[in-house]
């Protein structure tokens, strides 16, 4: 009989195969050269990661969030996540507000 792994386990195995793909990434940001590394930043630079159109910056309660201005897709930056879900439910549901069409 197969045992499914704890969810500590899974959240384990999740975070050893994360660091692993990520000292994966890091050698090869290492290994690129610095003039090729600023060309690609300023070709992707404020570029929705879905779609490639431009991203539109729109301020709420000091976050900053991107938003395409193509597929609508929403991003933020390292760090908002954690500040947005620290709004109280009337100020997300505030935020959602700023989104809807």
């Amino acid at each position: 009989m197969v045992q499914k792994p704890t969810e500590k386990e899974e959240e384990y195995f999740a975070r050893m195969e994360f660091e692993r793909k990520k000292k994966i990434e890091d050698e090869k940001h290492k290994n690129l050269a610095e003039n090729e590394k600023e060309s690609l930043k300023e070709l992707h630079f404020m570029r929705c990661p879905k779609c490639g159109m431009e991203l539109l910056e729109i301020s709420y309660k000091s976050i900053k969030i991107d938003k395409c201005s193509e597929c609508d897709g929403i991003w933020l930056d390292a760090g908002e996540l954690e500040t947005v879900s620290n709004l109280e439910k009337t100020g997300l549901d505030k935020l959602f507000s700023v989104f809807k069409k």
